[in-house]
């Protein structure tokens, strides 16, 4: 019997996700990190990855005032 696959989620309020894999760990996507050393320091010594999230929205900027 096959489960329903669960969709993974790229939390767009973080830059940095972790892609952890590996059957004993189970295989997930975690967007956690402000910063890809903070990502690389939680990955040491277990089988992931950092990568950039490409569904990071940033901060977004106040409004422009112009002098007159």
């Amino acid at each position: 019997m096959t489960r329903p696959a669960s969709a993974q989620m790229y939390d767009p309020r973080y830059p940095v996700c972790m892609h952890v894999y590996g059957t004993l760990i189970g295989e997930r996507m975690d967007c956690i990190f402000t910063s890809f050393n903070q990502c690389q320091a939680s990955a040491t010594g277990i089988p992931a990855t950092c990568l950039f999230n490409p569904y990071y929205a940033g901060r977004s900027l106040p409004p422009r005032r112009f002098a007159r």
